[in-house]
């Protein structure tokens, strides 16, 4: 047993330098390649993670702002509309007002014709009364004449 000891012990301190480059390397190692490296890891997650974080920001931003100018077009085309309402409105007013003067003036027309036609009427009325006297006067003259008194053809008396 002493022997296998002694062969361990040997062994132990075969392999101290080993050891002690093996440890050296792996702080050199650390220090050098494994720290850095873990740096740049780490800051390239906290900028893909920042990355999405703006890129998540700006999708709500943006779908902020699209919603601000739906509304906007919105509030826009219901102002288009009421002034197309309005303009067909006044349009609409001004055909009935228009439409109220031509019935207001057709009306006026024919009472003015009525008016005319009773005039003419009248006068015609009071031609054919004179008409009818004069008529009525001659026929009389005619029937009370003497028969020797007849008119010739020629229009004079014998």
């Amino acid at each position: 047993m002493d022997l296998i000891l002694k062969q361990v012990g040997e062994l132990l301190l075969g392999a101290v330098p080993t050891i002690v480059i093996l440890l050296s390397l792996y702080a050199i190692y650390s220090v050098l390649l494994h720290q850095p490296l873990k740096r740049v890891l780490e800051e390239r997650r906290q900028r893909t993670e920042g990355a999405l974080v703006k890129a998540r920001a700006d999708i709500a931003a943006a779908e902020a702002r699209t919603q601000e100018y739906e509304q906007r077009l919105r509030e826009a085309r219901l102002v288009v509309f009421k002034a197309q309402e309005a303009r067909r409105q006044q349009a609409q007013q001004a055909r009935a007002d228009a439409v109220l003067q031509a019935r207001t003036r057709a009306q006026q027309q024919v009472r003015e014709a009525r008016a005319a036609m009773e005039q003419d009427m009248a006068a015609a009325r009071a031609g054919l009364q004179a008409e009818t006297e004069r008529l009525a006067a001659e026929i009389i003259r005619t029937i009370l004449r003497p028969a020797g008194m007849a008119p010739v053809a020629g229009g004079q008396a014998r």
